[in-house]
């Protein structure tokens, strides 16, 4: 799939400025800059740290210009200025910017935009329908309102980790982190579905609002049946590797050749599956008859499951499952999974005129009238500073000072 150009997007005329760094709030503007909004991307002197999380690099001939991967994942569809906000006249550029704005992005630390003369009332005055969305750490109320939030501390702090991972007792065994920053990733969805539920409410009030929204709060919310789990049984749940803690068989095995991905979600499968196996007498066996009694009796079942596919190679099973409408699926690293058919139209190909080719993952929602779209690479650092302040009356004059004072 090629970028697209024309089209405007259901957020369209919605701007947004982004004063937020490294992976969370850049993550849930740049879903809103899919949806079609205007994302100025308000960078400190020195950039967006993730800029130099490299390697691998695009651009790498060049270190004046070359940008990581990391930067790229998430700042596609938006507009760069360079402001040092410690300036009077940067201030200045960025009061302008929020007059104008319909949302504001930031993950200072608490108190760090009021330092700068932003706080609530200030913003208030300067923009009554401004929504501001505010990432911290650990949220406005936290014993330590400024303690900063990092994706891997908060995935150990939430219990995250502690469901994660190879179970006691087997090699390997430990609590382990997710091979993304799933903490950032589900912030930045969070603050994206509060920006356009605070847009839709100021439809109806003509009045923004702040939101707070924090990384450990948005952790917490995730472990959805896990947290369940322990709310109801008393017991803090444990690590299952590849396991599930609530359905039996809905994990890995090891097949002659690979490893494959099995999830028996209802109890109509049950049979069919054990068909599928060779092994009827299992759907029949009383200890497995439900779902329940196959937790139960996990210990029992999961060593034959795993004898009998490791008899065949794993294209065997796949097609033996797949006949047998049995969700299963081979373990695929990230190169693989993009080029598999069932991937296809999933990467966008970017041209950017500085640091030229780039694939990007294209965004997952498809809306039938109003589509969201990548329509322009991510920006050099400052690239547009000239248009931006332009648009905010800046006679070119005022650009250059602006510039050769070190403001942009």
């Amino acid at each position: 799939m090629s970028a697209s150009p024309t089209a405007p997007g259901p957020l369209a005329g919605i701007r947004v400025v982004d004063c937020s760094t490294v992976l969370a709030g850049p993550y849930a503007t740049m879903l809103l800059a899919d949806l079609g909004a205007d994302v100025v991307k308000v960078e400190p002197p020195e950039g967006d740290a993730t800029r130099g999380w490299g390697p691998p690099w695009v651009g790498e001939a060049d270190p004046a210009t070359r940008t990581a991967a990391y930067f790229l994942a998430v700042n596609r569809n938006k507009r760069s200025i360079r402001l040092d906000l410690r300036q009077d006249a940067g201030r200045v550029v960025l009061r302008r910017l929020l007059a104008g704005a319909d949302v504001l992005v930031e993950n200072f630390r608490a108190g760090g935009l009021e330092k700068l003369g932003f706080g609530g009332e200030a913003l208030a005055a300067l923009n009554s329908r401004l929504v501001h969305l505010a990432i911290t750490g650990y949220g406005p109320d936290a014993p330590e309102p400024g303690r900063p939030g990092y994706d891997f501390v908060i995935q150990a702090e939430s219990g995250l980790m502690s469901i994660t991972g190879v179970p006691d007792g087997r090699p390997g065994a430990g609590p382990m982190k997710v091979g993304v920053a799933v903490t950032d990733v589900l912030t930045g969805l969070n603050g994206a579905v509060a920006i356009v539920a605070a847009l839709r409410a100021r439809d109806a009030t003509g009045a923004g609002q702040r939101i707070d929204l924090d990384l450990l709060g948005s952790t917490l919310a995730a472990l959805v049946n896990q947290a369940q789990n322990a709310f109801v049984s008393g017991v803090a749940p444990g690590r299952l590797g590849n396991a599930h803690p609530n359905i039996v068989p809905y994990e890995t095995f090891d097949s002659a050749d690979g490893t494959i991905a099995v999830a028996v979600g209802s109890e109509r499968q049950w049979p069919r599956f054990c068909r599928a196996l060779g092994l009827p007498a299992l759907a029949d066996d009383p200890r497995f008859a439900t779902n329940g009694d196959r937790v139960a009796n996990r210990a029992e079942l999961i060593p034959t499951l795993a004898a009998r596919f490791a008899e065949r190679p794993t294209a065997d099973w796949l097609a033996e499952l797949d006949a047998a409408e049995i969700p299963a699926g081979p373990i695929h690293d990230v190169a693989a999974a993009f080029a598999s058919p069932w991937a296809a139209g999933r990467t966008v190909e970017l041209t950017h005129p500085v640091l030229g080719e780039s694939a990007q993952v294209a965004p997952p929602f498809r809306l039938s009238v109003t589509p969201a779209s990548i329509r322009t690479a991510p920006p050099l650092l400052g690239e547009q500073a000239a248009e931006i302040l332009g648009e905010l009356g800046y006679a070119d004059a005022d650009i250059d000072r602006l510039r050769g004072d070190g403001v942009i």
